[in-house]
């Protein structure tokens, strides 16, 4: 992964004493570029959603830049926060039900484990830039697993989890990041009655 890329938390762009202020208007100006085509709730969220969603911490999103001789280039972004996390102990090995049991409960009746889990909620890259210029899925999938990894430093925790659509493209690009499907639930959207997979990865 290139040594170019770097990661900025929103609130500090909304910080006023912080060196990476810019303010809300300067703020939604640099959003207003972000473009992608094949997800446009990606799209729509880091523009719409993401400022308030950290102004009330029900997440936080991450801006990713590329820093470049000329200026530094928003190549991407990704939201994270923490939810509950059901898994049907059927859908995982042994061994990673040990590792889940160490910070979940275990209901006897559903054979179900619950937990506190690191989301990966929004994964995004902007394709408003030249193919040349743009951050490789996996890496930016990397730099969300090195902010997950610093808080699960500080406060523990031991899984992360996301969900896709459930397509062949997606879901073999999440197993050779190390992630595992494990469940299904229908998309939030009323108007959209898509299955979405829920995949999970150890930290």
């Amino acid at each position: 992964m290139s040594t170019s890329f770097y990661t900025i938390n929103l609130r500090r762009t909304l910080d006023p004493k912080d060196s990476a202020y810019m303010g809300e208007k300067a703020l939604n100006s640099l959003l207003s570029d972000f473009s992608c085509p094949p997800n446009q709730e990606v799209e729509q969220f880091l523009k719409h959603s993401a400022i308030e969603f950290t102004k009330k911490s029900q997440s936080v999103t991450y801006l990713v830049f590329n820093r470049v001789s000329y200026s530094d280039l928003l190549v991407g972004y990704f939201t994270l926060t923490i939810k509950p996390l059901s898994v049907r102990a059927s859908a995982i090995s042994k061994t990673m039900g040990r590792k889940l049991a160490r910070v979940s409960v275990l209901n006897p009746v559903t054979n179900t484990y619950t937990a506190s889990a690191y989301l990966v909620a929004q994964l995004g890259k902007n394709f408003a830039l030249p193919k040349e210029e743009r951050i490789g899925g996996a890496a930016l999938l990397d730099l969300a697993g090195q902010r997950i990894a610093k808080t699960q430093y500080d406060i523990g925790g031991v899984v992360e989890f996301l969900e896709c659509e459930d397509t062949p493209f997606l879901l073999d690009f999440y197993a050779r990041n190390g992630f595992k499907a494990f469940d299904r639930r229908t998309a939030a959207s009323e108007d959209d009655e898509e299955e979405l997979v829920q995949l999970l990865r150890f930290i």
